[in-house]
């Protein structure tokens, strides 16, 4: 897919590659094209009707992956769709599981590329932080996913899957609003969405589908660094919550950290979000301000973001997001006298500025770190394997 705009300096991620076997992916597929490539395999358009209608309630409301367990589909017919099409999850390369209950999987694709999903349970609800890219392409200097290359795109199938794969964690099969643990959805892991947009898209509009996973748009929030030309798109076309990467308030400090600044400036991002379609006091945008010690924390950046945001009348409140370090990182968190400080500057401004507790850091819990501590282990791992293999040939 083309990246939008016709002057972003981001290369153009590589397509991804077929699967191995051969076999159509149906998770991720709407379900008209469920039909649409059953017809194609040789069903008659009837039974292809029947059938995808069929396939598309034990995906999503039972989280069935093998035809052979769909009870109301002929025996005789379960081993021919088995042939041709597949249902699956994104492989588990590692999970991990915090103290404070954070989950975090480290995913790799059928084709080989490890990307991260975390699931967050609070009291009241259970968020799960999806990735849209593996790797990225905007190089935000406090993020550690930021330090990797983009590699490509991930298909629909690869992040409606992984929405799949936590319900299979947490046991939520069968599919029922009621009791959930798994209850919101940020697009927040790995990758900016809105530069991954039809594939982000299709996936959600399955997530939201009332047949399908069921979530209501009120309890997804896409998070883009500040994708200008897509931001009215994904509010006409998707219609989810919007979060802003904003992370600073003056143009110099914000080019640094977030360099996608330099394309689609601040004052230029804030209009496009007085402009999200459908935003309002109900749906505030949430503006995602990570803290960074002497760099964006002062008393007089918390003032500038009060004055940013009600200049523009924006529907707005701030997460303030204590830095996460990972080793190599640029930058230290700010202290909890400054964070409380900036705080409650916001707050007296008129605008909810909570501040982010700080999760699963036991856990490489930093978008990015557990892929990177996986391909420190396997490098060290295959140099294991050299030595071993050198003293035996000296052994020899």
């Amino acid at each position: 897919m083309p990246i939008p705009g016709p002057l972003d300096p981001v290369p153009v991620p590589r397509a991804a590659v077929p699967r191995a076997d051969g076999k159509v992916e149906l998770i991720g597929l709407p379900r008209e094209q469920i039909r649409a490539v059953l017809e194609e395999a040789g069903l008659e358009p009837r039974q292809a009707k029947l059938r995808a209608k069929q396939i598309w309630h034990w995906i999503y409301n039972r989280g069935v992956s093998d035809f052979a367990a769909m009870t109301d589909i002929a025996k005789a017919q379960s081993p021919w769709l088995a042939e041709r099409f597949a249902i699956t999850r994104p492989q588990v390369v590692e999970a991990q599981v915090s103290n404070d209950g954070t989950r975090k999987w480290l995913l790799r694709t059928h084709d080989g590329h490890d990307f991260e999903m975390v699931f967050i349970p609070d009291a009241d609800r259970g968020t799960l932080c999806v990735s849209s890219q593996v790797g990225c392409t905007l190089n935000c200097r406090f993020c550690h996913t930021g330090t990797m290359k983009l590699v490509r795109n991930l298909e629909p199938a690869e992040i409606v899957g992984q929405v799949m794969l936590a319900r299979d964690a947490l046991g939520e099969w069968p599919s029922s609003p009621d009791g959930r643990m798994l209850t919101n959805i940020v697009m927040m892991g790995m990758g900016e969405p809105l530069y991954n947009f039809d594939n982000v898209k299709q996936a959600l509009k399955i997530v939201m589908d009332g047949d399908g996973l069921g979530l209501s748009k009120r309890r997804i929030t896409l998070s883009t660094s500040g994708v200008v030309p897509m931001m009215e798109r994904c509010g006409d076309e998707i219609g989810v919550n919007l979060a802003v990467s904003l992370h600073a308030v003056t143009k110099d400090i914000r080019d640094e950290i977030v360099p996608l600044n330099k394309k689609y400036g601040i004052e230029e991002l804030l209009q496009a979000c007085a402009d999200y379609p459908g935003a309002n006091n109900a749906r505030r945008i949430t503006f995602e301000y990570v803290m960074l010690r002497d760099k964006n924390d002062s008393d007089a950046d918390a003032r500038e973001l009060v004055r940013l945001l009600k200049a523009y009348k924006l529907p707005a409140k701030v997460n303030l997001i204590p830095f996460n370090p990972w080793p190599g990182a640029p930058y230290d968190c700010s202290t909890a006298e400054r964070i409380r400080s900036f705080s409650n500057i916001v707050f007296e401004g008129g605008i909810s500025a909570p501040v982010r507790t700080p999760r699963g850091r036991d856990i490489d819990a930093a978008c990015g770190q557990l892929k990177t501590a996986a391909e420190k282990r396997s490098r060290a791992d295959r140099d294991r394997d050299q030595a071993a293999a050198a003293g035996l040939h000296d052994a020899a």
